[in-house]
């Protein structure tokens, strides 16, 4: 399916033009493109489900900084591509989705017909390069394959992946030479000397190996190759950017050109191929990140023997089974978004073992798997709020292998920590909390088959690092001092969520010692509240409030991409405590309220890279995680109806089907699991216990189909933007009266019956057992 792109506002599907009830599968609803410029940070190119392959066009080589000084623009090309662009320099084998970070674009490739370049040149004069013009009109992406027209040799693209295998088909005009650049230099967020050396072997004519090493956010990330022509190389040589400054013995080689050792640190190598039968040229790239051998048992694996045709088919099929665990009814913008979404939290985390099952661990050494899938890209401070609990419904046997993965990162790591933000093999600690705490209470609490022993123990010991972000003043004082961090108040509270999980694992586990002190511990949001102020405050070591204090302002305040007015809603384990802190139903309730109705000047947030306007409702941020319960808090007040309401305004608002249609970054598809457990009608507030708050459903029909062969439809005949609250709820044929959905309802499958109005039933109001979790009664 052929996705033509004009203008921004466009609606990129052409199926749109299909009747609503044609015969098309759910991938046929993805739109790749979504996220690709502003905010969103997705990328538009091939992989398939959580592979460790995303080969994709990267449309520019802004470095992250320049002798040591950050270049903001480079923050536009986290994932390597931007709509706006016209120009793309290659097509890189690894990529991050929706992250507001980034490392990777490891192993570019780019096709050429004339003279060689070896200097990608630059957006204002792309003739300077091998980089290429090309039309959005000649792009095509879909789940699993992406296509494009390279305007300036005529070189027609097209990419599709395995797992661990990138596959390139490249179509050069007849008679035309055919060559490419292999540019092991290239990467995203480079800086001069990211890499750390680059090392290529001209096995034959048809086969290159090779590995490079990079010193990124993944500090010291092993990438191993091997690639595979269709057609025999004719010729080849390469140029190393860097001068070596000693050379050995190697100097009695001509080693630029046909010599079949390539290695530097800034190596940029051409391959020409014989090109008599003006067939095109296909190219399978495997990737490893143990060694070379292993690279090509990936590539034997899988992807020998089969032409690019039928592994496209395969990568199709492998997506349509994994988007086919819903089926939805709906109009089609909507059911893009929500296909989309769902493609979008099936792209990380991503496996991290070779087909044999060796991988390269935390710990620098190669470790064999033999009960679970290693996986990779753990960005633990935005997934554990929705990803995981997401797939905790629909991708059990694979969450499961990632929190063993997780496990296994901590057994590994020196510290004897889980992961914070961990990729390619390495740690590399960004944002705050130890919130893998959460994926692994929830995943037990939600039934999955999790060592508990192994995992209390990986627990307690991630959160009693004393060196970890001040947890030592935290243990010791109750709260992290504004004296001692800037993002004192964030981490406190972070900090104390995470405790509880620990609290809830230990005392179902009847361990009363260790649940007592992370109860205590779970308690010290307490500490940060100012009870006349109402809200959450940072303190000095001394005890003392942070004086001239601004309610607002996302900087200096003691939060962290964030301000007070959304961060102190940020109690998802006690919210009758945290009501209780804000004085009480009512001022709770006009709090919320003045949260989404309230202006917030551009000033708060100008300097904030991962807010701006479009995220914004009100003050509430949904472009950023630590918002993201918040329209769920009214469940515990006397006005839950207020819920139904504001989750359809996030969701009209904030996800629409263009190219800028996500508020903010996805961050490795925490964005887009909330769409999709919103759009089913409830939400894991508080991940750790077995229950999802009851929101409203979006769509009228949902169906899901769970890995235990049962199915959950969830039906809203009448639901609209004006039918939006709901009446009455009926599980199974029968009244059901509670605010929560538990786990267990969930995967016995039935029918989820939702009556909906255009008036809010003010008396569905939920007290006692009725009222979702709360530390406190």
């Amino acid at each position: 399916m052929r996705i033509k792109k004009t203008t921004a506002c466009n609606l990129l599907l052409c199926l749109l033009s299909l009747p609503v009830m044609a015969q098309v599968k759910p991938a046929d609803y993805v739109n790749p493109i979504i996220g690709t410029n502003g905010m969103g940070h997705t990328f538009p190119g091939a992989c398939v489900p959580h592979g460790i392959v995303q080969l994709s066009p990267d449309t520019d080589t802004i470095p992250h900084n320049v002798n040591g000084v950050y270049q903001p623009r480079a923050y536009e090309y986290c994932a390597g591509y931007q709509y706006k662009d016209s120009t793309i320099v290659g097509f890189s084998h690894t990529h991050l989705s929706g992250t507001g970070h980034s490392d990777l674009g490891d192993i570019l490739i780019m096709p050429f017909t004339g003279p060689l370049q070896t200097n990608p040149g630059t957006a204002s004069d792309p003739d300077s390069g091998y980089r290429s013009r090309f039309s959005h009109n000649t792009e095509v992406a879909r789940p699993g394959y992406y296509e494009v027209m390279l305007s300036d040799d005529a070189i027609k693209v097209q990419l599709t992946t395995t797992e661990r295998v990138g596959i390139h088909k490249y179509t050069y005009p007849r008679g035309a030479s055919q060559k490419i650049i292999v540019d092991l230099n290239h990467a995203i967020y480079n800086y001069d000397g990211k890499v750390l050396w680059a090392n290529l072997r001209v096995e034959n004519d048809t086969l290159l190996t090779g590995y490079r090493i990079t010193n990124g956010w993944s500090r010291v990330n092993y990438t191993y190759f091997a690639i595979s022509f269709s057609k025999s190389i004719k010729k080849y040589g390469y140029e190393d950017k860097q001068k070596i400054a000693y050379n050995g013995f190697w100097r009695r080689f001509k080693v630029n050109e046909n010599f079949p050792e390539i290695g530097g640190r800034k190596v940029v190598s051409y391959f020409e191929f014989d090109d008599s039968d003006n067939k095109p040229l296909e190219i399978k790239v495997a990737l490893s990140g143990v060694s070379t051998l292993g690279a090509l048992k990936n590539l034997e694996a899988e992807a020998s023997g089969r032409t690019f045709d039928e592994l496209t088919i395969q990568a199709a099929e492998k997506w349509n089974k994994e988007l086919s665990v819903i089926e939805a009814h709906g109009d089609k913008d909507k059911l893009t978004m929500l296909y989309t979404s769902l493609y979008h939290t099936l792209i990380n985390p991503s496996v991290y073992a070779d087909v044999d099952g060796q991988y390269r661990g935390v710990d620098q050494a190669v470790h064999q798997t033999k009960d679970f899938m290693n996986y990779t890209v753990f960005s633990v401070w935005d997934t554990y709020r929705a990803l995981h609990p997401l797939f905790n419904i629909i991708n059990r046997e694979r969450n499961a292998d990632m929190v063993k993965s997780m496990i296994a990162h901590s057994q590994q790591s020196v510290h004897k920590a889980l992961p914070v933000w961990s990729h390619m093999g390495n740690e590399n600690w960004c944002m705050i909390g130890y919130h893998s705490v959460s994926v692994l209470s929830d995943a037990i609490a939600k039934g999955l088959p999790v060592d508990k022993d192994q995992s209390l123990k990986a627990m307690i010991s991630s959160s009693s690092i004393p060196y970890y972000d001040h947890t030592d003043e935290y243990m010791k004082l109750g709260y992290v001092p504004f004296d001692q961090s800037a993002s004192a108040a964030s981490i406190t509270l972070e900090y104390a969520y995470d405790d509880w999980t620990i609290y809830k694992l230990a005392q179902s586990m009847g361990n009363q010692k260790v649940a007592d002190e992370y109860k205590k511990r779970a308690l010290s949001y307490r500490n940060l509240f100012d009870k006349e102020l109402g809200f959450a405050r940072p303190r000095y070591a001394d005890g003392t409030w942070k004086p001239a204090f601004s309610l607002l302002n996302t900087h200096g305040e003691g939060f962290i991409e964030g301000n007070s007015w959304n961060y102190s809603f940020y109690v998802p384990h006690d919210v009758n405590g945290l009501i209780e802190m804000m004085g009480g139903d009512s001022r709770f309730i006009n709090k919320l309220d003045s949260l989404f109705s309230m202006h917030l000047p551009d000033e708060f947030f100008a300097h904030t890279e991962d807010v701006t306007r479009e995220g914004l409702l009100g003050t509430y941020v949904h472009g950023n995680e630590p918002s993201h319960h918040i329209p769920y808090l009214y469940m515990w007040s006397s006005k839950p109806w207020k819920t139904q309401y504001w989750i359809r305004e996030i969701m009209n608002r904030m996800y629409r089907n263009n190219i800028d249609g996500l508020c903010g970054n996805d961050d490795c598809g925490q964005m887009s699991a909330w769409y999709v457990l919103s759009a089913m009608g409830f939400y894991p507030v508080c991940p750790g216990t077995d229950q999802y708050v009851i929101g409203a459903p979006y769509l009228p029909y949902m169906k899901l189909t769970l890995e235990n062969g049962k199915e959950l439809v969830i039906k809203a005949d009448k639901v609209s933007d004006k039918n939006r609250y709901v009446k009455s709820v009926k599980l199974n044929g029968k009244p059901y009266h509670k605010a929560f959905i538990g786990q267990q309802d969930i995967m016995n499958g039935g029918e989820l019956t939702f009556e909906m109005s255009s008036q809010p039933n003010k008396q569905r109001i939920f007290k006692g057992e009725n009222r979702p979790y709360s530390l406190s009664e």
